[in-house]
């Protein structure tokens, strides 16, 4: 895979603000965010669903991509990452803002948010080029196309039940996996499902993937980090299963059912502060050193 050379917008005058979902009482912090923007003459406008979560007008989601230069989620790391799969085609870069404790991806404050601005307005700012997940699940109804920014997850449909995964990367036999499931994860999603089953942490710019067995039958079974141009294709002989994606959306799958997954040519954009250093939220968030 070749890398994706990221431009910044020339000039910010419009971002699209997502909110977390279900959260009304979020309007007080939505209109200091929208204050603080307008301070330097920088329209926001809410998603459709946003707005109406908090009685206002907005404007419908990929419209809003089309139009706007950058997005903007406040919540947390799930709002952001729902925001990344939903914008992936858009080409537009996002950038979260944290309304409770610091996340992994969300990591711009309240507090700091003034300042912030004045140096996304400058262009001192960076974005980083996040690998993302492209799948295809095909069944005797038809296809489905997925996007995944942090996992994507096999794991068995019944508690009574161990799940039978045969594995294959470019179209080559790879393994047969017993047990919960398996957790196939880019970089950035390497420190969440992944990392509690045991699996890697991995640099987020890097382009490539894990495949983490989850409660395996054998002990022999490890977590396995595979280059980024490889494609993974996994079937069920004999049992059902659930796809998850990003612990957000879930699907069915059955025997005879394929499902290929890869990383997209396409990176996702993030955009971080220049001073942004992951290994300082990694401590920070895991606890090492203390």
């Amino acid at each position: 895979m070749t890398e994706c050379i990221i431009e910044k917008p020339k000039q910010i005058k419009k971002i699209g603000l997502v909110l977390r979902p279900s959260s009304p009482e979020m309007k007080d912090q939505f209109l200091f965010v929208k204050k603080s923007f307008e301070k330097y003459d920088i329209e926001v406008v809410l998603d459709n669903n946003s707005a109406q979560m908090i009685g206002l007008l907005g404007q419908e989601f990929d419209i809003l991509c089309e139009s706007a230069d950058v997005l903007v989620t406040l919540g947390g790391d799930g709002t952001l990452i729902s925001a990344v799969r939903r914008s992936h085609e858009f080409d537009i870069p996002v950038f979260g803002i944290h309304a409770g404790k610091l996340g992994f991806l969300a990591d711009i404050d309240m507090a700091e948010l003034d300042d912030f601005i004045g140096k996304l307005v400058s262009g001192n700012y960076r974005i980083d080029n996040r690998a993302v997940l492209r799948a295809e699940i095909t069944t005797k109804e038809g296809s489905t196309k997925l996007v995944a920014f942090n996992d994507i997850v096999m794991t068995r449909s019944s508690i009574s039940k161990m799940i039978h995964l045969d594995t294959f990367v470019d179209d080559k036999p790879f393994n047969t996996y017993y047990g919960d499931g398996v957790i196939v994860s880019t970089p950035t999603g390497s420190t969440a499902y992944n990392l509690s089953a045991g699996g890697p942490v991995l640099f987020p710019l890097t382009q490539v993937f894990a495949l983490t067995p989850i409660s395996p039958h054998s002990l022999t079974q490890r977590p396995v980090v595979l280059p980024g141009h490889f494609t993974i294709e996994i079937k069920t002989p004999d049992t059902s299963a659930l796809v998850v994606v990003d612990g957000q959306d879930m699907y069915e799958f059955g025997e005879g059912d394929v499902i290929k997954i890869r990383l997209s040519a396409k990176p996702a954009q993030l955009i971080h502060r220049e001073e942004f250093n992951y290994f300082e939220v990694l401590k920070e968030k895991l606890s090492w050193g203390e």
